[in-house]
């Protein structure tokens, strides 16, 4: 799964990037919106996660160009404004979820799997492509009900081509 971490506090993202990196996830950054709309344009990005406290404006603005482009990209906004009307007028803008800041690593990590959850496979735990299944919270695979131990890069590698079918991948 690949994800765009648009923020300016340089180590806050790299914090963010360093525990997703972790997890498996393929990051990129973006310090302000201008980056950001210039990765959207040429990349693919399955959650965008997105502080609308930057220096040259409101994520906000934004919101439109970076995560309502593709149907499969899902936005995620941080944001230190804890006001009930800024988190509805970021839902209302076409984020998929808003978290205020400070956070745990780990609701952050819940909240992204949820939405690409939502996004690629329409909200279930489960896969099912044929004679395939594949259980997102288990990690396990079955072909014909049967039993399939993968490695933990064959597993990621399986998802990352089922959630990226029709699309044409690069060798990165």
């Amino acid at each position: 799964m690949k994800i765009l971490i648009v923020e300016d506090e340089f180590e806050l993202a790299e914090s963010i990037e360093s525990y997703f990196k972790q997890e498996g996830y393929v990051c990129e950054h973006a310090p302000n919106l201008k980056i950001a709309i210039e990765k959207v344009s040429v990349y693919e990005y399955d959650c965008i996660i997105l502080d609308i406290n930057l220096p040259e404006g409101s994520g906000l603005s934004a919101l439109e160009a970076l995560g309502n482009k593709k149907e499969s990209t899902g936005t995620l906004i941080l944001s230190a404004n804890q006001l009930l009307d800024d988190r509805i007028d970021g839902l209302n803008r076409g984020a998929d979820d808003y978290l205020t800041k400070p956070f745990h690593l780990a609701e952050l990590n819940a909240r992204v799997k949820s939405i690409i959850r939502r996004k690629q496979h329409k909200g279930s735990n489960e896969i099912n492509i044929n004679e395939i299944k594949i259980n997102l919270d288990s990690k396990q695979v079955f072909i014909n009900e049967e039993e399939v131990r993968l490695t933990k890069k064959e597993y990621e590698l399986l998802l990352f081509f089922i959630s990226n079918k029709n699309r044409v991948l690069t060798k990165n």
